[in-house]
């Protein structure tokens, strides 16, 4: 190793000098003690190194090694079911040598000593390239773990063997233009480094989150991404945990940057007992978890988000469809600007550094919908949603600001409606979707053209509300006619009945695309045959009292299997404008 000495300590943040051959993202060991860190600034002879460990006691003229490699993640089986810190460290086996994470510890992301039986997918003398898969290894009940040609190799397999191998051990050799290549079921990537794709797609089909208010107004595109800013107490870890549960993708990556440790305990433990949908099996089966706590060095939550980013960029160049959760970019920010500070660059608003809104925008153009590289030209998404905690719920800030100018779906979450019990309690007033249009085509063809002329038609009634309620304020609701009245019942249905969404309700926590077109379908017949009953003389106070109306609070409490309750429910809505005929014909 390179050896130079240190200079100055500043809490996470060492200025070291006469490193041969520093550059730029180069990981080095800081002291005797052997601590990770990262050159994140080069002047002249000196060296600024970002240390992922507590700096206490390190002093100048401490030892420091270059390793003259950049942060790298290791890439192969033994990742789905892990919990990681922000560097790949996993904490189950951390956690053997005490409570506490030691001081320069070193232990390699993928474990060396368990072996892993490998399938071949291809033959000896095929011809490959990079992406093309070489074999599978059957990682969890429900993953199937590809093994990829690395980016950068090319040519003809000499020799592929099956058995059981450890991720060291050769289980192919490539005869490429320099040589023969011995690959493993392994790689390494830097971590602030895109891995390559042939192509990006367009984000053209919804991803399914299950939660009504998401699916049905504010629809997320595979690979597309989202934002969830929102003060505290308002759900913004509530909403993630939901998504990561019940999101239609094969792969979870969650990464709680920064976050308080009983939030991530509550990970931890949930999520092994959580039944997946998709597959019956507990939910840790096709999940990678990245552990960054708020007590953990700040220097390390700043690299956590990029670790897990290219994780899931591993995972989609499998052809997985994969989702990211990242909770929450503000605490990312703050380590951000900490390390900005001691680097005494110039402060940019609220102390944030000059460059906040790039590397927010490096992270979220990770995502997308790609044809992976490989000859089989398949396809693989990251949908990267990302929490954001604005200082006391205020929007305009910074982190807030910069992630909206990125992002394409902006989930705003109210504190108003949170402390009326409303959950999710996502303000629909103020969010967006700029997938809405693109995914219009979608939905009718897999859903059905009604599904657009529903939704807009239930989101014009709850602009309308938020107009007549200014109005009641004024003069009372007696001053409104019964058709704005009506307007009012309508809406309230539609926000008590189907946006509010109980996450711990057996049925309710989940709600599919059919279930909820026919939940909405109800709510506005109601509002149809109620049109009706009025013209026909009938008075507002008995059309709310109908018995009816306890049936249609209810439908989001029905199976999803039991279809005919939703077809009987709308029948009997339907036979409350039939009038009964004497056998002469005349109307009684």
């Amino acid at each position: 190793m390179k050896t130079g000495k240190i200079i100055r300590v500043s809490g996470p943040l060492v200025v070291a000098e006469g490193i041969p051959g520093a550059r730029m993202f180069d990981v080095v060991r800081v002291s005797e003690e052997k601590l990770i860190g990262e050159i994140i600034e080069l002047r002249g002879e000196q060296a600024s190194i970002q240390v992922y460990e507590e700096t206490t006691m390190i002093g100048p003229g401490a030892p420091v090694y270059s390793t003259g490699n950049p942060l790298s993640v290791e890439l192969g089986p033994g990742l789905i079911s892990s919990i990681y810190d922000g560097i790949q460290r996993p904490l189950d086996q951390l956690a053997t040598r005490g409570d506490r994470i030691s001081r320069g510890i070193d232990v390699p992301g993928l474990r060396r000593d368990k072996k892993w039986l490998f399938t071949p997918r291809v033959a000896e003398g095929t011809e490959v390239e990079p992406g093309d898969i070489l074999g599978v290894v059957q990682e969890t009940a429900v993953v199937e773990h590809r093994i990829m040609v690395p980016p950068g190799v090319k040519g003809r397999v000499n020799r592929i063997e099956s058995g059981e191998f450890t991720v060291e051990e050769t289980i192919a050799v490539v005869e490429t233009a320099d040589g023969p290549q011995e690959l493993t079921m392994m790689q390494r990537w830097p971590v602030r480094r895109g891995r390559p794709y042939q192509e990006k797609l367009p984000p053209d089909r919804i991803m399914t989150t299950g939660q009504r208010i998401i699916d049905t107004f504010f629809p997320i595109a595979r690979g597309g991404t989202a934002a969830i800013p929102g003060p505290f107490g308002s759900g913004k870890t509530v909403v993630q945990h939901q998504l990561a549960k019940w999101a239609d993708a094969d792969i979870i990556v969650y990464v709680g940057c920064g976050e308080r440790g009983n939030e991530m305990t509550d990970v931890l433990t949930e999520f092994p007992e959580l039944q997946d949908p998709r597959t019956g099996k507990d939910l840790m089966q096709r999940t990678v978890l990245v552990a960054n706590t708020s007590d953990m060095p700040v220097a390390a939550r700043e690299a956590s988000i990029y670790t897990g980013i290219t994780i899931a960029e591993y995972f989609r160049d499998m052809g997985y469809n994969v989702a990211i959760m990242a909770d929450s970019t503000s605490r990312w920010a703050e380590a951000l600007r900490e390390i900005s500070g001691r680097l005494e660059e110039m402060p940019g608003e609220e102390g944030y550094p000059a460059y906040l809104g790039s590397r927010l925008a490096e992270f979220y153009e990770r995502a997308g919908r790609t044809l992976c590289l490989g000859r089989d030209r398949r396809e693989g998404s990251i949908s990267a949603i990302g929490a954001v905690s604005p200082p006391g719920g205020d929007l305009s800030e910074p982190v807030t600001q910069n992630t909206l100018r990125v992002v394409k779906v902006f989930w705003g979450l109210d504190s108003s409606l949170a402390y009326r019990r409303h959950f999710p309690a996502i303000n629909w007033l103020l969010s967006y979707s700029l997938y809405n249009e693109r995914l219009e085509e979608y939905f009718r063809q897999e859903i059905g053209e009604e599904w657009v002329r529903l939704r807009r038609h239930a989101m014009r009634l709850l602009q309308q509300e938020s107009e007549l309620e200014e109005i009641v304020r004024l003069v009372g609701v007696d001053a409104l006619s019964e058709r704005d009245q009506l307007t009012l019942e309508v809406a309230r249905s539609l926000r008590e009945d189907y946006l509010h969404q109980n996450a711990f309700h057996e049925v309710d926590t989940y709600t599919s695309l059919e279930k909820q077109l026919a939940m909405l379908h109800i709510v506005l017949a109601f509002e149809e045959v109620a049109e009706e009953l009025l013209r026909r003389g009938a008075g507002l106070q008995e059309i709310f009292g109908l018995p009816i109306r306890e049936r249609i609070a209810k439908a989001k409490f029905i199976p999803e299997e039991q279809k005919e309750e939703f077809d009987q429910l709308l029948a009997d809505l339907k036979n409350l404008l039939v009038e009964e005929v004497e056998p002469a014909g005349e109307v009684v």
